[in-house]
């Protein structure tokens, strides 16, 4: 199988679109579950998907077939999400979506720990897209930060400066509101 798909891959490479429609049956689930981690929003991560693969096929004749499918079609995918980030209205990204483990509640009652959960999403929402998707990714969806280097096309320390960054902009948000994190 190993050599079939190296042929697969080289023949995606010279322009075959036999070998495109392999890859994308093969790693369609993967990419849209990859954008759907970014975007929080089932419909534009299936408009996204599509939109990654015809990025990749557009620039077949740049793969590499040595350095792996996988990571280059995330890193597409990642740059597609951004650009899908930085055109749409903050308020469409994470909604209510947020995890228990980020906003834990600070008191029993619940009607404060929601309205604390949404004031942490609204202050995810404003983060530059950058910052929100790299802070998602590690902190939300919590990925290593290799991974998420590797689809964002950055170093590791970019990273780590990144969800420093996010993490420091959503306190100061949070203050300015009156919460303590």
């Amino acid at each position: 199988m190993q050599r079939e798909m190296s042929d697969v891959l080289d023949e995606f490479r010279r322009g075959s679109t036999d070998a495109f429609e392999t890859l994308f049956r093969l790693h369609q689930r993967s990419v849209y579950g990859w954008v759907l981690r970014i975007v929080r929003n089932p419909p534009a991560a299936e408009e996204l998907t599509v939109e990654t693969f015809w990025r990749m096929h557009r620039a077949h004749a740049r793969f590499d077939p040595r350095m792996g499918f996988e990571g280059w079609a995330r890193q597409i995918a990642t740059h597609a999400a951004l650009d899908w980030l930085r055109r749409t209205k903050a308020d469409r990204f994470l909604g209510d979506e947020l995890p228990e483990s980020v906003a834990a509640p600070v008191c029993g009652d619940p009607a404060v720990s929601a309205e604390i959960r949404n004031r942490v999403a609204a202050g995810f929402r404003r983060l530059p897209a950058k910052l929100r998707v790299t802070a998602t990714l590690a902190v939300i969806e919590e990925l290593p930060h290799k991974q998420i280097a590797e689809s964002m096309g950055i170093s590791t320390a970019a990273v780590k400066v990144r969800v420093f960054r996010a993490l420091r902009l959503l306190r100061n948000d949070l203050e300015k509101q009156g919460i303590r994190p």
